[in-house]
């Protein structure tokens, strides 16, 4: 039977509720931190604030491209986004699908952000996705503050 792993990370920042839901929705906000320092992110259509696909293409400084698409699947301003995330191989076919929801809430020291990555195949998956994502909030961060 398969056992498929899950992922959760927080943070809190010093912005409104509003203000962190931006980042974290529109394509301006998006393309500032999305992927892992040392990644630029050269293609993509980063749009969570509708429902439908969306796409990005993370080069690392090798000139290695990694491209990620889903789906967005709900949209809930200013509290929750959620997406399915799938990587694409080198002949352009999606991998395995998992879910990714943004939510956030205010709290009495700022934002506070909660990211859900569920349904990754394994394990590794699960700690490549752990450091990938908490390389990105790291970016986040420093827009934030």
């Amino acid at each position: 039977m398969e056992t498929l792993e899950d992922v959760r990370l927080e943070r809190v920042f010093p912005v409104s509720a509003e203000t962190l839901y931006r980042y974290v929705s529109s394509p301006e906000g998006l393309a500032r931190w999305w992927g892992p320092d040392g990644m630029t992110v050269p293609e993509h259509a980063l749009d969570f604030t509708r429902k439908g696909p969306w796409f990005s293409v993370m080069e690392n400084g090798e000139g290695q491209r990694f491209k990620v698409s889903g789906h967005v699947t709900h949209v809930d301003p200013p509290k929750s986004v959620g997406f399915t995330w799938a990587w694409h191989d080198d002949q352009g076919r999606r991998g395995a699908e998992s879910h990714v929801t943004f939510t956030v809430t205010e709290t009495d020291r700022g934002a506070h952000l909660v990211i859900d990555h569920l349904g990754l195949p394994d394990a590794e998956a699960a700690e490549n996705h752990t450091r990938g994502w908490t390389s990105s909030l790291v970016k986040l961060e420093r827009l934030a503050v």
